[in-house]
């Protein structure tokens, strides 16, 4: 038996589908999932098996025009996914067809694509005629040399199966990465921070997405098979504080709940959740909140 082992990196403009595409692939949540843009931070990777090939999937963060540190950090992240990956998959949304920001990853792959093989996948195209998708297709093709193009709805699940087995075909011979039950490999405390972080995101999308983090601060495990999860969310300033609390506690307590009750079906198990919220004014600034997003501080300059 020949088996076959590599990195796909799933890249796109933010809320192009990485994330469903992977959880899609993987079948299991691992990649966090919002309406809100910009909300995969680190390179989640998700395993995949099909047949004798292990696929592992790198989950870059959207790439898009940035502005901050925290910003510049992510899109470097994200090209330097893609480039440690044996294949790579540029996600386009068929109802928004050639944007400015499909236009810039275009150029950046020129740059990059040397010698590496890069698929097209168009995605949510229940949303277009099949007239306009053959004609997105056709533009895209025209403006870069994909390897093959495929039509996909990463949400429904159509196109997927072929998606998956054409990369499994694809991918170097060698042996697996990962242990066969290893369905991620980013510590356990960094998807339940990425899980509370979703559920704030969910909660407070209009009020402060991106001026908050949360970090696992300890992880205690139970002789009843349980766990202890103790969490802070920093916040960047004093308001803010009051605004994941919420009055009498009630927006926090229905956060932890829903963290809770997700980190429980994820792990199989009960899970006992705390979290305090601290202010800390200067975290965008901070070099190792950088690296606990599995980020470079040094990326942001």
């Amino acid at each position: 038996m020949t088996t076959r082992a590599g990195f796909v990196a799933l890249i796109g403009e933010p809320n192009a589908g990485k994330s469903t595409l992977t959880n899609r692939m993987v079948g299991a949540k691992v990649s966090i999932v919002t309406h809100k843009v910009q909300t995969t931070r680190a390179r989640i990777r998700g395993v995949a098996l099909e047949g004798d090939s292990q696929l592992v999937f790198v989950d870059t963060p959207g790439l898009f025009q940035p502005k901050r540190r925290l910003d510049r950090a992510m899109v470097a992240a994200a090209w330097g996914g893609a480039a440690d990956a044996d294949i790579i998959v540029l996600l386009v949304e068929a109802h928004r067809g050639v944007t400015d920001g499909v236009k810039r990853i275009l150029d950046g792959l020129e740059e990059i694509g040397q010698g590496r093989r890069i698929a097209l996948a168009i995605n949510k195209i229940d949303r277009v005629k099949a007239e306009d998708l053959l004609a997105l297709s056709k533009d895209l093709n025209e403006r870069y040399g994909f390897e093959q193009t495929f039509m996909i709805s990463a949400e429904k699940g159509h196109g997927v199966d072929a998606l998956r087995e054409w990369l499994a075909g694809e991918l170097p011979e060698g042996p697996w990465l990962y242990p066969e039950d290893q369905i991620a490999d980013l510590p356990m405390r960094m998807i339940a921070a990425e899980m509370t972080r979703e559920k704030l995101t969910l909660r407070l999308h209009q009020e402060l997405p991106y001026q908050l983090t949360v970090e696992t601060e300890s992880w205690e495990e139970r002789k009843d098979g349980s766990a202890r999860i103790d969490q802070v969310i920093y916040v960047a300033r004093d308001g803010h504080k009051g605004i994941v609390l919420g009055n009498k506690g009630e927006t926090i307590k229905a956060i932890s709940k829903a963290a809770r009750e997700e980190l429980q079906e994820f792990l199989g198990r009960k899970i006992h959740l705390f979290m305090q919220v601290k202010v800390r004014e200067k975290w965008l600034e901070e070099a190792e909140r950088y690296s606990e997003m599995g980020l470079d501080f040094k990326d942001g300059n």
